[in-house]
């Protein structure tokens, strides 16, 4: 089944929030630090390394989800003679955690933020990664600020990267965005955001990179009755604009270190020609049309996430994402695979410090050679082991999230064992009894179908829901 996003408004009911709790206790994650953590990150959250570079000036602004306070990257946007500037500020991790610290091995532990329905398991105290170190509004703090000159294409002339202070104006959410922008009231600053975000759009189509607009599942409060309903949410093409500045920052982080010889790329090969082989067929069980002469990147971009079959198509697309990792490189020994297939270019993960470990590594790395300065000993000594770390934080990432979504499923079904739905069957195993995934039409649930001698890939079918119990049994169908 491929690898599904779920974000929910509101508080879970009890059943669920035990479900969740149960789910932390056989995964062994914890939100609480150890005290000699929580004493650290209050005194570090008072005393952050500050640099002398003060962009405090610039009003920066931020854009994510309208809950989160983990904000991580704040931008300006300008003109720059006949091209752009994009100034990228990404929080300063670094200001606060002293290396070898039991603040960063406690980080080292975790690895990476994990979100769960009803909380996060932060990767830092939140007095840091929610507070002190998140560039909330109105807030002085200090930053690890990208400069990318862009020419009247949107291609990279030019490339800074400094410590900095910067203080953020604005904290935005995609959906406004998407409004002030689509009404023509947004101010230059924000409204460059499209501008821009399209100009690099099509410099990806141009090199063959490919973004995957798919829908998330959204568990949404009903009326404030503490019931809830599961739907589809597809992207704002906002959130693709805003996703090509990271994607743009990471690059220019890519490019720095491999100049530099030191590095740590986020890299993934090529898909096997059999994988594309095998959406071919997908595509057309589930009435695609892909003629031959187009490629794989021109499809997906002229997929409509809202609508059902190519939303089921999109989710089957992230398989090809699989393989991706981290590859580690120093003194100008340059790795065999230096790209990344999805990007196709040189990439790194840089813009999300607060919330997975090693884009602090890649801010250091890239401070120091973009300043003729090597590379601190302590980073040097930590990234022979930060691949192995990162990938087994990335299969408890995804572990968390396989079974989150699971839980809720389950749990907001648990009273319609026995009913009809409309769905989709998006994939099918070659096995007696036909076995496979169904994509339900509302809600919106992906689970686990068992036909009795075949499967309709690609055909809209009755389904009845034959079993959903939070924490015990996760959503099973079979055709009705």
């Amino acid at each position: 089944m491929p690898r599904r996003h779920i974000r929910v408004t509101g508080a879970p009911e009890a059943p669920l929030r035990a479900a969740l709790g149960a789910l932390r206790t056989e995964l062994g994650v914890s939100g609480s630090f150890p005290p000699e953590v929580s004493a650290e990150a209050e005194q570090a959250a008072q005393a952050p390394a500050r640099p002398s570079y003060d962009a405090t000036d610039l009003p920066f602004l931020t854009i994510d989800p309208p809950t989160s306070t983990d904000l991580d990257q704040a931008m300006h946007l300008s003109r720059q003679g006949t091209g752009y500037r994009v100034r990228y500020a990404i929080a300063d991790v670094a200001a606060f955690v002293v290396p070898s610290s039991a603040l960063d091995r406690e980080a080292h532990r975790r690895v990476m933020t994990l979100y769960f329905p009803d909380g996060r398991i932060p990767l830092h105290p939140d007095v840091l990664g929610e507070g002190e170190a998140s560039l909330l509004p109105d807030q002085v703090r200090p930053a690890v600020l990208w400069t990318v000159d862009l020419d009247a294409e949107g291609r990279t002339l030019a490339v800074d990267v400094r410590r900095a202070l910067v203080r953020s104006r604005a904290k935005l959410d995609y959906a406004a965005v998407q409004k002030e922008i689509d009404g023509g009231t947004a101010e230059e600053p924000l409204a460059l955001l499209k501008e821009i975000g399209e100009l690099r759009e099509r410099l990806e189509v141009e090199r063959g990179g490919i973004s995957l607009n798919v829908p998330e599942q959204e568990i949404v409060e009903r009326d404030g009755d503490h019931t809830y309903e599961l739907a589809y949410r597809a992207p704002h093409p906002a959130d693709g604009w805003n996703a090509q500045l990271s994607l743009l920052t990471g690059m220019a982080a890519a490019d720095l270190m491999l100049a530099g010889g030191t590095g740590i790329l986020r890299t993934l090969p090529a898909a096997p020609d059999g994988a594309v082989g095998r959406l071919r067929r997908t595509a057309h069980a589930l009435h695609i049309d892909w003629p031959h002469h187009v490629s794989y990147a021109e499809l997906v971009r002229s997929l409509d996430p809202h609508r059902p079959h190519h939303a089921a198509f999109l989710q089957e697309c992230t398989t090809l994402l699989r393989g991706a990792g981290y590859t580690v490189f120093r003194d100008g020994d340059l790795p065999g695979i230096t790209t990344h297939s999805a990007v196709a270019a040189p990439y790194a993960h840089c813009t999300a410090p607060l919330r997975r470990l090693a884009d602090r590594y890649v801010s250091e790395i890239c401070l120091a050679t973009a300043a003729g300065q090597p590379v601190p000993d302590w980073v040097l000594s930590a990234l022979d082991a930060l691949p192995a770390r990162m990938a087994e934080g990335a299969r408890r990432a995804g572990t968390v999230e396989r079974e989150c979504v699971d839980l809720v499923e389950a749990a907001l079904l648990k009273d319609r064992v026995g009913e009809v739905f409309d769905g989709w069957v998006v994939d099918v195993q070659e096995r007696q009894p036909a076995r496979g995934t169904v994509q339900l039409e509302s809600p919106a649930v992906i689970g686990r179908i068992e036909g009795t001698d075949r499967l309709p890939l690609g055909e809209r079918l009755r389904v009845r829901l034959t079993q959903a119990d939070p924490g015990v049994a996760k959503v099973r169908f079979v055709p009705s």
